[in-house]
């Protein structure tokens, strides 16, 4: 709760990594709120009235994820949300080269790497732009923690895709502060 906060206030892009992660980390907790409760709230250092709030936070997600049909796979809506504004924010971003030439020039740096990473995929799974540079660095994230080795290449590619990604979320942060385009 307190990090989904944080993060959602700090960088859009972690957040809707971690939200990707707490849905894992439910989905591994079998979506029971018992072990979710022993599994997970009871590490928290802290007292009753905030554990009651972390509690009932999951609790939430639970709910969420069993009316919205995602116990098994996919994603909540709020994580589908942050993906569509931040699928608008890439497309104001391209349509406004001379504000943002550097977003569209890192846009042009990974669009091979996305167009290969879709490649690679039948049809009906290929995800949009956005969604398949964060199905990426979600891959490898778990990967990491699963102690596989990754190549080379392939931590080139994350590191480009981390670049565009990270700009993203910073042009992300100016325009909730204040809207870039009009």
């Amino acid at each position: 709760m307190v990090i989904a906060q944080q993060k959602r206030k700090e960088n859009i892009a972690e957040y809707l990594l971690y939200l990707w992660q707490l849905e894992d980390l439910l989905r591994a907790c079998k979506c029971d709120p018992q072990i979710v409760d022993e599994q997970i709230v009871a590490k928290y250092d802290v007292d009753e009235k905030q554990r009651a709030e972390i509690r009932d936070w999951y609790d939430n997600l639970l709910q969420m994820m069993r009316a919205e049909n995602v116990t098994q796979s996919g994603h909540l809506q709020i994580s589908k949300n942050v993906l569509i504004h931040l699928n608008d924010l890439h497309a104001q971003l391209l349509a406004h080269p001379d504000k943002c030439e550097d977003y569209v020039s890192e846009y042009y740096r990974t669009l091979p790497i996305i167009v290969q990473l879709r490649s690679t995929l039948p049809e009906e799974q290929r995800a949009g732009e956005l969604e398949t540079c964060f199905n990426a660095l979600y891959g490898i994230m778990v990967m990491r923690l699963q102690g596989k080795t990754i190549s080379q290449a392939t931590q080139d590619a994350i590191a480009q895709i981390s670049r565009f990604i990270a700009l993203l979320a910073k042009y992300f942060h100016e325009d909730e502060q204040q809207p870039l385009f009009n």
